[in-house]
């Protein structure tokens, strides 16, 4: 006799399915976030939005799953957090893929349904990160970053001083500069919009991050 309380029961089988499926994500994700991005990016404050980004839509689709919601629903959550934009930050374009990678292991992985195997389910699960290893690591090994500036030197975003424009920047930054892109010139406040770019297997980071403004600073 099942055992009930408030109406539910206190235990039911597919409990083991989800133990299954969460230890295989929860894997998965580790292997994606924590050692192919991380090393490459060592952006720490990133780490926290993947994991819980992850671990909220697993549980949410696999739950909402049990109780009879359509596969629709999943797909529908999918395009809602796939197009999420921070309004705080800009948020560059291979961070918010990584973003996508995880909401996309998540609903994989939740809504597998009795239909699929679990040699299916980790094929799927394995080449999502052999193709981001590859992507990442052998194939795009050069990773270039880019920061918004707001520039008091306009006397050297001229062609003739690009040398000192770059000088004056890697002094500042502590970064070393592989290109400068000039945006919008205000002359009357003697200031200038950059996009400094650098490639980030060149820098130290043990000291340089913390000298750079965030995307948007003034």
């Amino acid at each position: 006799m099942t055992m009930r309380m408030f109406g539910m029961n206190l235990f039911h089988e597919d409990f083991w399915e989800l133990v299954s499926k969460f230890a295989l994500d929860a894997a998965v994700v580790f292997i994606l976030i924590r050692l192919i991005y991380f090393p490459v990016h060592r952006k720490k404050e990133n780490l926290f939005t993947y994991f819980v980004f992850n671990l909220l839509i697993f549980f949410l689709c696999i739950l909402m799953n049990n109780v009879k919601l359509s596969v629709g629903f999943g797909f529908g959550l999918f395009a809602i957090f796939s197009v999420i934009r921070y309004r705080t930050e800009q948020v560059e374009i291979k961070d918010m893929t990584y973003l996508f990678a995880v909401i996309t292991v998540a609903v994989v992985n939740s809504l597998a349904g009795k239909k699929i195997s679990w040699a299916e389910l980790a094929f799927a699960n394995g080449m999502i990160l052999l193709m981001v290893y590859l992507l990442e690591r052998v194939w795009l090994t050069r990773h270039e970053a880019m920061r918004h500036l707001i520039y008091e030197r306009i006397d050297l975003i001229k062609p003739e001083n690009k040398a000192l424009l770059y000088a004056d920047l890697e002094k500042r930054l502590g970064i070393k500069v592989s290109r400068v892109e000039v945006g919008r010139i205000d002359l009357l406040r003697d200031t200038a919009q950059l996009r400094v770019f650098f490639f980030e297997d060149e820098q130290d980071y043990a000291g340089f991050r913390e000298g750079i403004p965030d995307d948007g600073d003034d």
